[in-house]
């Protein structure tokens, strides 16, 4: 995608030093765009313990990519040397971030391909393949993911006579939160493309507000019609036949069709069944958590500082960023960073292999060898 009308991936190797990863410090955004050098495996468990990376695609990718900047420090004085170390730099990654399935299996594929090449500089180049063919097959998944879902904005488009298709949002499962594309806004972008027109309502989604910072700023970007909502507001919209579908994303998705996404996603989904609002899920099939059955029970969910509840950043008057207090300071608070919603309340999901039932019989018809973790 393009930011100020230049072609960014979320992340990719320097160009003229391979020994150095770059991201986009999410953090910044929307109001600045720093670049972040990433020099060591410490240095990307850090930016996704910190959220200057965040989203299950692109937290994917950080892990392949440092799982190759492992590599590239790992001792050399013997393979079992090297592998443990990389063993060890793996399972420090695993542990930033527990809801989202692709950190784990990232780091399980780099470990395996690592692991199958035959010498030291054999194995550092193969870390460097698996990251980069991790970081394109999350891209190419989210392209046709949109491709898949346009489809259901098409239709919806023809039965209004071209007025535009109303989509309301939950967090950012947009480009940022992939390598590119994203999912959620994947299909709203492939619209825009084909001439279709529409309006996405954005979730501010609190506590750390990246449908207000993050997802409107991309489509901003892309010159998408579209408007910030509280988190409260998506039911009343429903109520009042403002929206005509709902797009969200998905971290964890089990073989059933239950979905783990930012908290608050349950609760658009309870409102969508009630108000007869088609609620659709997209999701690459690397977020698909084979080994679950039952989300609610299985499914980890994160639970993260106070503080992000507790405090909010913006930028003041001064143009100056900074972050203040807005609860009462002895006030405790619980920040559980992610819901599930059962597969009942999902009308469909929408794969890079196409749509079906939020059930084990439509995702098995479209992955019968277990999809990216079979």
């Amino acid at each position: 995608m393009k930011i100020n009308g230049e072609y960014y991936r979320t992340i990719w190797v320097k160009k003229g030093d391979d020994r150095v990863v770059q991201a986009i410090d999410q953090r910044r955004l929307p109001h600045r765009v720093v670049i972040e050098d990433l020099r060591s495996a410490a240095d990307v468990a850090a930016s996704i313990r910190e959220m200057h990376v965040r989203g299950a695609g692109l937290i994917g990718a950080a892990a392949g990519y440092g799982m190759y900047l492992a590599a590239l420090q790992a001792p050399r004085e013997s393979e079992e040397a090297f592998m443990k170390v990389l063993a060890a730099d793996g399972n420090s990654l695993i542990a930033t971030r527990p809801t989202a399935v692709n950190l784990e299996w990232a780091v399980q594929r780099a470990l395996r391909e690592i692991g199958c090449a035959d010498g030291i500089d054999a194995k550092i180049a193969a870390a460097r393949r698996t990251a980069d063919a991790i970081a394109d097959e999350d891209a190419d998944s989210c392209r046709r993911i949109g491709e898949s879902g346009v489809k259901l904005i098409e239709e919806i488009a023809a039965r209004k006579g071209g007025e535009p298709v109303n989509i309301l949002t939950h967090c950012n499962a947009g480009w940022l939160a992939f390598v590119d594309y994203g999912t959620a806004t994947a299909p709203v972008y492939e619209a825009q493309r084909r001439g279709i027109r529409v309006h996405v309502y954005v979730d501010e989604t609190r506590p750390r507000c990246q449908g207000a910072q993050l997802t409107a700023f991309e489509l901003g970007q892309s010159n998408v019609p579209h408007t910030i909502i509280a988190d409260n507001a998506g039911g009343h919209l429903m109520q009042h036949g403002m929206v005509d579908m709902v797009i969200v994303g998905s971290d964890r998705t089990t073989c059933t069709g239950d979905v783990a996404n930012k908290i608050g996603t349950y609760l658009k989904a309870v409102a969508a069944h009630e108000n007869h609002v088609p609620f659709y899920v997209a999701l690459p099939s690397s977020t698909i958590d084979w080994s679950l059955r039952d989300g609610v029970r299985e499914i980890p969910i994160e639970t993260r500082d106070e503080n992000e509840i507790k405090y909010i950043t913006g930028i003041n008057a001064q143009g100056n960023i900074e972050t203040v207090l807005i609860t009462p300071e002895g006030s405790p608070a619980a920040n559980y960073g992610f819901d599930v919603t059962p597969a009942r309340y999902v009308t469909a999901l929408i794969t890079e292999r196409g749509v079906c039932a939020a059930t084990e019989e439509g995702i098995r018809g479209l992955f019968p060898h277990g999809g990216a973790h079979g």
